[in-house]
């Protein structure tokens, strides 16, 4: 019996290691827009960009109004929002091991959010806009 629930243990594990849902810290930097959605927002916000209600309230992203402004979409990416943590790089700080996306890839999940999930908003962000907001501070995300 001990050796079937082994078994079993080393399965499952495997099984979520291979996940094209899974991605560790040090693949994060290679993904897209899209990617950054699917392995990270959607845990929240769901497949379909509908939002959750249950041990948290994470909000609807389809059809969202206040994604008009990029600036918003950006910001509340870089430094969290309403419980939802900062994914920008803390301002003058090296690249850490904490899962932080670049401005680039900021901009990247910017773009998709704004223009899929019938939001229709086809202004592109650029890396370099991104890179001109605030910043989280260093010590509101804490020890790394």
């Amino acid at each position: 019996m001990r050796i079937l629930i082994l078994l079993l243990i080393a399965a499952a594990a495997s099984a979520s290691a291979d996940s094209p849902s899974f991605t560790s810290r040090a693949a994060i930097g290679s993904l897209n827009g899209e990617q950054i959605y699917d392995h990270i927002c959607q845990g929240c916000h769901m497949s379909g960009a509908q939002g959750a209600v249950g041990a948290g309230a994470y909000p609807k992203l389809a059809a969202n109004k206040k994604f008009v402004s990029w600036e918003f979409v950006a910001l509340t990416v870089l430094n969290g929002r309403n419980g939802m943590p900062p994914f920008g790089q803390p301002a003058n700080q090296e690249p850490s091991r904490a899962t932080h996306l670049t401005d680039a890839q900021i901009a990247d999940v910017v773009n998709y959010v704004r223009s899929h999930f019938e939001n229709k908003y086809k202004t592109n962000v650029t890396a370099n806009q991104v890179a001109a907001l605030p910043h989280p501070a260093a010590e509101l995300i804490g020890p790394q």
